[in-house]
């Protein structure tokens, strides 16, 4: 696996006509890439230290849409800039592209030159470092899942997104199902390991058509990094092969969802502050506190995991996404699975995100909740034991975005922890989604009504 390039290397491949372009990327609210292409020496010459971007991409809907209403930018203020910060530590080629480079940016106001606070690697870079002033490191993995399906995201707008996976059955865990979708699946693990990325592997999931890609655990910043170009490079690689890689949690009211899990655990000195092998499951006390945390809090940052209506529609029963909040020991119907019991390797997967989150935002929302636990020493209660979809009318996960939104803004523990702007321009972003919603007529609507209503 070839690790991220250094600027010596840069010029050297710019020298030998290997690399002419540069990508300098931030990541915005919905998780996405967005910036610019440098020729490769003008990036060296004028954009290496910084560049500028407009504010409103930090205030802008998955439709690029900009909603009145956010503080921290408007048509009044003008939409001013933002700089964008390479990151130089993330410099790498991009091996399905000829000749290009990227670099993830970090964003600062274009005055003051401080971290944009709602900027999602920021908002993470805090509850990181909350983490690391208790001598923790978050160590952390997700899971990315996901359809293909046949044409290209273009063809499939032009056909009225009638949709066709690439498969025709469930081929969960299926090898000669795969075999056949390894034309653009081998591809994927190869060019993402070339770009430094640690991919570990894929195999099908439940349903037809959805696929898994596993990367190796690392820092919750590097593996929201890895995860970020992870599903970008899917889509832009799957497109290359004529198909369509889809993110959205729900496609189909008949079809599995598609989730990504995160995997967490607290680390001291190289060592894992979760395991505790005189204890019962080898979870040490800091581990419980920890998940205690992150189920007294689950509502108040349900958002951060399921940030779209259509995320709500993924919670459902026998579907393995999870619809109570209670824990459980290697259990898939809960939202909180405990794995490695016993081992050196202990830690909780978190069940409830989907496969739209953005992983900046799920990973310092988690780690907030569970610090929090750590600070409050809350207790844990008993692991839950059998199908926890039997009984969850209690303790359910957030059941709409309404709901979740509701959560988000009466939450003091997530103004104390991201500050009261920060809260307050994501619960802007809810309340824009759902009224956008709710101006639709749906083909449901008009299927139903149109002749009984």
């Amino acid at each position: 696996m070839n690790q991220a390039m250094t600027v010596d290397t840069l010029k050297k491949s710019i020298a030998s006509k290997l690399i002419d372009t540069v990508l300098v990327c931030m990541i915005d609210m919905q998780g996405r890439l967005m910036g610019k292409r440098f020729h490769a020496e003008a990036f060296l010459e004028i954009a290496q230290d910084e560049t500028h971007c407009c504010n409103y991409l930090l205030a802008t809907d998955l439709t690029m849409a900009t909603p009145e209403g956010y503080a921290s930018t408007s048509w009044q203020s003008g939409y001013g800039d933002y700089v964008m910060k390479p990151d130089l530590t993330t410099l790498r080629p991009v091996p399905w592209l000829e000749g290009t480079a990227m670099v993830l940016c970090d964003v600062l106001d274009h005055h003051t030159h401080a971290p944009v606070p709602h900027s999602p690697r920021e908002m993470l870079k805090k509850q990181i470092a909350r983490a690391n002033a208790l001598g923790l490191t978050a160590i952390m993995a997700t899971e990315l899942e996901f359809f293909l399906f046949k044409g290209t995201h273009d063809d499939i707008a032009k056909s009225g997104f009638k949709l066709e996976p690439i498969s025709n059955y469930n081929e969960d865990y299926h090898i000669f199902q795969t075999s056949k979708e390894e034309y653009v699946m081998r591809p994927i693990r190869n060019h993402l390991r070339e770009m430094g990325i640690p991919i570990e592997g894929s195999k099908g999931e439940a349903e037809a058509g959805q696929e898994e890609l596993n990367i190796k655990y690392s820092d919750a910043l590097a593996t929201a990094d890895h995860h970020t170009l992870a599903k970008h490079g899917i889509k832009e690689i799957a497109h290359q092969h004529g198909l369509a890689a889809s993110f959205l949690p729900k496609w189909h009211k008949d079809r599995v969802g598609s989730a990504s899990h995160v995997h967490q655990s607290l680390w001291k000195d190289d060592t894992n502050a979760f395991f505790d092998p005189d204890r019962p499951l080898g979870k040490s006390e800091l581990m419980d506190h920890y998940v205690a945390g992150l189920m007294k809090y689950a509502a108040d940052y349900t958002y951060f995991l399921a940030p779209y209506i259509n995320s709500y529609k993924r919670f459902a029963k026998g579907t393995f996404a999870p619809t109570q909040i209670v824990w459980s020991v290697d259990n898939r119907t809960a939202a909180y699975r405990l794995c490695g019991e016993g081992s050196k390797a202990v830690r909780i997967e978190c069940r409830t995100p989907g496969a739209d989150m953005n992983p900046y935002l799920a990973q310092a929302a988690l780690l907030a909740a569970g610090l929090k636990g750590i600070e409050e020493k809350l207790p844990l209660p008993e692991a839950y034991s059998g199908d926890a979809y039997a009984n969850d009318d209690q303790h359910h996960v957030p059941r709409t975005l309404r709901d979740a939104r509701a959560a988000l803004i009466d939450s003091s523990m997530l103004r104390e922890a991201m500050g009261d702007d920060v809260i307050d321009h994501y619960a802007r972003a809810a309340e824009w989604e759902i009224d956008e919603f709710n101006k639709i007529v749906t083909d449901y609507e008009v299927a139903r009504g149109l002749e009984r209503a």
